[in-house]
């Protein structure tokens, strides 16, 4: 464990160096922990795959008493604090055109596209953290015959709802933004929607499913999606 400063408003909580269940484990418990005990002048925390940024109000409490705060903690940071996961089943359709990577994808992987999409669907993924834009998660628990190098030169712009793979993560990217992971296909749901009462779909720590869905089906449930409250 080892803490480092950002800036004079936050502290870096370390529990690791490795991406790994058991440090997000602990990083989400500890979370969780400060959440509940209402720790002192702490006002955000942002989790990582291995570390937990604390954010503070330096008029409430100084550096040191936080940091000793936190320590006390880390020792009860384990699975049996948290409460149970959340499992999320996501549509996803594989179409070509939503899917415009999978062809070059299965290629590079020398699969057939249909094993592709079958190895894909058939994981569970754990999110470890919200990151990158708002609501975009950052997942593992791919095959690891499935695992594959980021794209040599990212794209300037993502769909919104598109399904991706890169190294050993999985990713939906929740606006349209830039990106380097391989797109497979495309959840019609909504990740993120700035005016709702819960503005992120997916939280730390859910276990996501994926199911294949038809283009017919995607076209209806985004049509859904768009026309009122998700």
């Amino acid at each position: 464990m080892r803490f480092l400063p950002a800036g004079d408003l936050a502290v870096s909580v370390e529990l690791g160096q490795e991406i790994s269940v058991d440090v997000n484990t602990r990083v989400r418990a500890l979370e969780f922990l400060i959440q509940q005990k209402g720790l002192t002048g702490v006002v955000e925390t942002v989790p990582t795959f291995s570390s937990l940024l604390v954010y503070y109000d330096p008029r409430a409490i100084a550096y040191e008493p936080l940091c000793a705060s936190i320590a006390e903690l880390v020792p009860q940071a384990t699975t049996g604090v948290l409460p149970p996961a959340r499992t999320v089943e996501l549509p996803c359709c594989y179409d070509a055109e939503l899917g415009f990577d999978l062809e070059a994808a299965a290629g590079r992987l020398a699969l057939p596209v249909d094993e592709l999409v079958r190895l894909h669907a058939s994981a569970e993924y754990l999110v470890y953290f919200i990151g990158f834009t708002p609501g975009l998660p950052y997942m593992t628990g791919m095959p690891e015959r499935i695992n594959i190098p980021r794209l040599d030169t990212p794209r300037t712009k993502t769909p919104p709802g598109s399904v991706g793979i890169g190294g050993i993560q999985c990713c939906i990217y929740s606006v349209e933004s830039p990106g380097g992971f391989w797109i497979l296909g495309r959840t019609p749901l909504r990740l993120y929607d700035a005016d709702a009462a819960e503005p992120t779909l997916l939280r730390p720590g859910d276990r996501v499913r994926f199911r294949p869905i038809a283009r017919a089906e995607f076209d209806a449930i985004a049509a859904a999606v768009a026309a009122g409250p998700w």
